[in-house]
């Protein structure tokens, strides 16, 4: 027996040894089989996915009194649906009653169609105790609300109004404040009132976003100016946006995130709804951006389907939350362009690469649109600036035809590069354009922008023709450009074709006035000859020149310097243009004139900046900006510092002064004025001459009018026109 126990104790002991020995294969097959299992329970789980979002809840669940051993599980007879969204909390703001009445027409066409709707007047809500009971109510709010005197709310929206502004700068509410609310806004104004045009609507759109609520449609904006109205009517406005809101409601309803298109199989939508990364409510604008225009949606948009970019104005190196509506399409035809245009680029290639991006996409295209540009292409745009029209009007022109006696009615201000390598505090655009540090964009050909820039501005020229005050001799002169001042916005000399560009305008007889912001020392080396070339030198330490400019560029401050020295080289006119900005860069004196004897400029404008309203891209206030005499102050001590340069011209309607250099000085006269004719000769003779017949600054001079020179008693404004003030001064955020 104990031989038996032997045998069987030795050969399990010889199995476990040979277990042991061989552990390696036997630890692989656990783990095949272990895997292998996991696999086939996942793949199971695949047949049968729980539908995200979607809670489980005892009601949807099987009742427990129905599980019986050995009988099929039975389905619950009543499953409670899921309640996304109720329906509609209409608020108004009325004076006439026309909001009232479209709340009523609003709330009935909701109730049809089996949603809630709830009917409020502003006055009877109180916004601190209850519109954060909104954040969790399954109820939208609709904000209906019109824009009344000198661009204030109604009479019974008013205290609503000034509630909410007041919440959306207050610390202790915060941007999460109304976090889960759903809103949209309607406002109901008239175009014939351009400073106040639906302003009400606008802004409280703005707070409710600074707030956190989340837009669910677009802002709808109804014009009671027929001529301008986008579709007719004040009525017809408000139709159009209804249609989109009915719409996005019935949408939530269904927990889609956007009105089915129709082209989904069978309507089912299922592709919409699994998109993964796509917030619930359209509309949200990004962080870190709190410009008015960033709140503005669309108000004229036809289209069926809810645009997702609304209002998401996006610099280029932001890209991340919309890079899946960058433009990647390939260019549909390769651009010839001639041997001639090539040569003055330095010898740069024409063609583009297929996968390069567009630098305007569809949320930038929408927001400078909004702000009056024509957009040229893809980089490039156009705007009328104020000063033309001002002159048109015989009411004065810019500090231009002051110090240099350009015709400010003929002038185009435009840019073939709306992108920049700065990002300024007082930039008068809010940082709506794009920024970069190099071109790695699509490019459109100098001939194409220069021809859809001329096309468009006499467009606009037009659009004055009938308008009291115009001048119809000047109106016709305006439809011939003359001159061409390359600063609406971006930096001009960031496109590679920057010198075919010019090379247009001189061959068409336009005078060109480019700026640069000194970010760029190798372009301006190799740019060809330029009526007036300016830099902006807008501080004269590292220190305030980072705080001011904000430059991309890490090695911002010896690139700037390299482009003051890159200016001096230059044979034609220079200028640096200096924005004084009070408690920022008025007291950098002494290291301002050593800037300008490194650059020696042939003039220094001196100008005050000017307040382009609130913005999250900038903390500058109205204290910030310098009277008139500070300016005048300034420029008196500066000019002490520079033995070769003194006052010569004034334009007080701009806040804006010019040191000259003593050599525009003549006899005890002034001649800072160019000589328009002589200089087209002189640029044709150097470009026929491949470059070898060159010219300088004193060879195309024009003598300065007395009413035009410091200390005259018109203090730079021509008396040729007539001045003219408005009773309520308003910001106007165009012009150069």
């Amino acid at each position: 027996m104990s031989e038996a126990w032997d045998n069987v104790w030795g050969y399990t002991a010889g199995c476990l040894a040979a277990v042991w020995h061989n552990r390696f294969y036997v630890y692989t097959v656990a783990a095949f089989v272990i895997g292998l299992w996991v696999t086939i329970n996942m793949a199971l789980k695949r047949r049968n996915p729980v539908k995200p979002g979607k809670p489980v809840d005892p009601v949807d669940s099987v009742d427990s009194s129905l599980y019986k051993p050995g009988k099929k599980k039975q389905q619950s007879p009543e499953k409670e649906k899921v309640v996304r969204v109720l329906g509609l909390r209409i608020f108004y703001g009325s004076q006439t009653g026309t909001a009232k009445g479209f709340a009523g027409e609003l709330a009935e066409d909701v109730r049809n169609l089996g949603f809630q709707s709830e009917v409020i007047d502003m006055k009877d809500y109180d916004p601190e105790d209850r519109l954060s009971d909104e954040c969790t109510s399954k109820m939208v709010c609709v904000f209906l609300v019109a824009t009344y005197t000198d661009g204030k709310p109604t009479e019974n929206a008013e205290w609503f109004c000034k509630w909410l502004e007041e919440a959306s700068t207050d610390f202790r509410y915060g941007n999460t404040f109304l976090k889960g609310m759903r809103y949209a806004v309607f406002g109901l104004g008239n175009s014939v009132y351009t400073d106040h045009y639906n302003t009400v609507g606008k802004s409280l759109d703005k707070w409710l976003w600074m707030l956190g609520g989340a837009r669910v449609t677009s802002r709808g904006e109804g014009d009671a100016h027929v001529a301008s109205s986008t579709h007719g009517s004040l009525q017809a406005d408000f139709q159009a946006w209804k249609g989109r809101l009915v719409g996005r409601l019935q949408a939530l309803a269904k927990g889609r995130r956007k009105p089915c298109s129709g082209k989904c199989k069978k309507g089912s939508c299922k592709s919409g709804e699994r998109r993964a990364g796509v917030a619930e409510e359209e509309g949200g604008a990004a962080e870190g951006h709190g410009s008015e225009e960033l709140f503005e949606s669309s108000s004229d948009s036809d289209s069926g389907a809810e645009q997702e970019t609304q209002g998401s104005v996006m610099d280029v190196e932001d890209l991340g939350n919309i890079v899946n509506h960058i433009n990647r399409a390939k260019r549909p035809e390769e651009v010839s362009r001639g041997k001639g245009l090539t040569e003055l680029n330095g010898g740069r290639k024409t063609e583009e690469e297929e996968e390069e991006r567009e630098m305007l996409t569809p949320a930038l295209r929408e927001a400078l649109t909004k702000q009056g540009y024509k957009l040229i292409g893809s980089h490039s745009g156009v705007k009328l600036c104020r000063w033309t029209k001002s002159m048109l009007r015989g009411r004065g022109g810019c500090y231009k035809h002051t110090f240099y006696g350009i015709e400010s009615h003929r002038c185009m201000e435009t840019t073939p590069s709306l992108a920049c390598a700065n990002k300024c505090v007082f930039c008068w655009r809010h940082h709506t354009n794009p920024v970069g540090t190099e071109w790695r964009w699509k490019m459109d050909p100098a001939e194409k922008i220069l021809k859809e820039a001329v096309e468009n501005h006499q467009n606009l020229i037009r659009q004055f023709r009938g308008v009291p005050g115009v001048i119809p001799e000047r109106l016709q002169e305006g439809l011939v450009v003359k001159h061409c001042a390359l600063s609406l916005v971006g930096e001009p000399i960031m496109y590679p074709e920057i010198n075919a560009f010019l090379h247009l305008l001189h061959q068409r007889q336009i005078s060109s006035f480019l700026v640069t912001n000194a970010q760029f020392p190798d372009e301006i080396r190799s740019l060809v000859p330029v009526t007036q070339l300016y830099v902006s030198v807008d501080a004269s330490t590292r220190e305030s020149l980072k705080k001011i400019d904000r430059p991309l560029f890490r090695d911002f401050w010896e690139r700037f310097l390299a482009s003051l020295r890159a200016l001096g080289e230059k044979k034609q006119r220079t200028v640096y243009r200096l924005t004084l900005v009070k408690a920022w860069n008025v007291d950098e004196m002494m290291a301002y004139a050593e800037l300008i004897a490194l650059g020696q400029p042939d003039f220094i404008e001196v100008k005050g900046v000017t307040y382009c309203g609130e913005s999250s891209a900038s903390t500058l206030t109205m204290a910030n900006v310098p009277w008139h005499l500070e300016v005048v102050h300034f420029v008196k001590q500066l000019a002490d510092l520079l033995p070769d340069y003194d006052i010569a011209c004034e334009h007080e309607h701009s806040n804006c002064l010019l040191l000259a250099h003593h050599k525009f000085r003549v006899d005890g006269e002034w001649w800072t004025w160019i000589d328009y004719s002589r200089f087209h000769q002189l640029v044709q003779r150097y470009e026929e001459s491949g470059g070898r017949e060159t010219f300088s600054t004193l060879d195309y001079v024009a003598r300065t009018p007395s009413w035009a020179v410091f200390g005259s008693q018109e203090r730079g404004f021509d008396p040729s026109d007539t001045r003219f003030q408005k009773k309520n001064k308003t910001k106007d955020l165009s012009g150069c």
